[in-house]
């Protein structure tokens, strides 16, 4: 049995394989199995996580468990959150507020103050600058929130990767970014230049050269990477 062949009920409380129920137990929640092959569970003794036969993998109780990524899950203890390895053991002795998933070895974090930053596998800082947020790593580059109040991406290191700020920004995908300004959405490239100067009113990321785009008055229409206008949605 693939543990990528297991499905979750649409209750979500057991796992399906070809459609029939295993483990032969209900659950009060579960989420989807994750690699390399363990789910996390809730049942009436707490929150764990268990491996392709079902067995759980520990005997530690969390009041909450998420899914692996990188070899850690986050797990919430007495409202304090941090990561574990498939052993159930603690990867870092901090706690925070939230964590979120690690995604190419880093992870963000919320803190107790509600800054957020980006920890490495060992769960130390990976810079010493704070945020107003932190979104996840994707190809080496994270969007934050400033103090100030805008947008800006940083690299691995936690550099930003040029001298533009945003109102808001999305993450890099086929080397362009949404971004906003006081005017509206449009997109930009790795240097933080727009690839048009139309605005929107909402914008999506290029899917195989092209993107959806609503104009400020919501109609919608396709455009290319230059922003030309291909048709009407």
């Amino acid at each position: 049995m693939n543990w990528q062949d297991i499905t979750v009920s649409s209750d979500n409380t057991h796992f399906l394989f070809e459609g029939k129920q295993i483990f032969d137990k209900q659950f009060v929640e579960v989420l989807k199995f994750h690699s390399p092959g363990l789910a996390p569970v809730l049942d009436n003794s707490g929150a764990y996580h268990i491996d392709i036969n079902g067995n759980e993998l520990y005997k530690n109780r969390h009041s909450r468990t998420f899914g692996f990524y990188c070899n850690r899950a986050s797990v919430v203890e007495n409202n304090r959150w941090f990561h574990i390895n498939e052993k159930g053991e603690r990867i870092y002795q901090n706690s925070f507020l939230w964590t979120g998933n690690y995604q190419e070895n880093i992870c963000t974090v919320r803190n107790d103050s509600n800054q957020y930053f980006h920890i490495d596998l060992n769960g130390n800082r990976i810079y010493a600058d704070s945020y107003v947020y932190a979104g996840d790593y994707k190809d080496g580059i994270a969007c934050v929130k400033s103090q100030d109040g805008f947008y800006r991406h940083i690299d691995n290191k936690g550099k930003f990767i040029n001298d533009k700020s945003f109102l808001d920004l999305g993450i890099f995908h086929k080397n362009f970014a949404t971004a906003k300004d006081k005017n509206g959405w449009f997109h930009i490239d790795k240097n933080g230049n727009e690839l048009y100067k139309d605005r929107y009113l909402t914008v999506e990321p290029f899917y195989n050269g092209f993107a959806l785009v609503a104009k400020l008055d919501n109609d919608k229409q396709i455009i290319d990477g230059k922003g030309q206008k291909i048709l009407e949605v």
